[in-house]
């Protein structure tokens, strides 16, 4: 049996769109011979050159609600190992987005019981010592795809065996089976061609999380 393609999977747990393409990578994980491998990038990092730039209702969010919660993910990666990141992510997005609990203290600390960390990784709420850890995260994120993107940031291997990386894909709602496959591979042909860069339509529809 040949080894299964490593793809490389940045998110921020607040960001549905990246909820929305984690879902489908997960089912193309099922269709495809693929490996999804997960690291932290941060929101709040990406933007925090340009607050003064953005609407105020999204610099609040960015200035309140988005460092608690990849502070005590980036503590869980550190601390117990990548291999936790996949669950826990999981259990993040399912309470924050899918059950509209919000991305709050209570609900990242019944994240962490849901998947058996311990709740003492919510004292990095506040604060972290793994910051340089969590900004390494991010910048290694988006040095292989570049700054004008948001997440999830996605980095598989590219024909000369260097990765490829790409934003997105955005979609909603997350495909299943089939269409899963389809979107994954039409997604890597475009990607793979020399000098391609982007294709984008307006966005008419919000994140569905209805099949999830």
């Amino acid at each position: 049996m040949s080894e299964k393609t490593p793809v490389d999977f940045w998110f921020d747990p607040l960001c549905p769109w990246a909820w929305m393409t984690s879902r489908w990578v997960l089912e193309v994980e099922k269709v495809r011979d693929i490996e999804v491998r997960w690291h932290v990038m941060s929101l709040a990092v990406l933007n925090e050159d340009k607050l003064d730039e953005l609407p105020a209702e999204y610099r609040e969010m960015l200035e309140v609600k988005a460092w608690g919660p990849v502070r005590v993910v980036i503590a869980a990666q550190q601390e117990h190992g990548a291999e936790v990141l996949g669950d826990l992510y999981t259990a993040l997005g399912t309470r924050i987005h899918n059950r509209e609990e919000g991305p709050g203290r209570e609900t990242v600390a019944a994240a962490l019981k849901d998947v058996g960390l311990p709740e003492s990784l919510m004292d990095h709420w506040d604060g972290t010592p793994y910051e340089p850890q969590l900004r390494a995260s991010h910048k290694e994120g988006i040095d292989k795809v570049g700054q004008e993107v948001g997440t999830p940031v996605i980095a598989v291997p590219g024909a000369d065996g260097e990765q490829l990386a790409f934003f997105g894909p955005v979609v909603t709602p997350a495909p299943k089976g089939e269409d899963a496959a389809k979107l994954w591979d039409g997604t890597l042909a475009v990607a793979s061609v020399p000098g391609f860069y982007e294709i984008k339509r307006t966005r008419t529809k919000g994140p569905d999380f209805s099949n999830l």
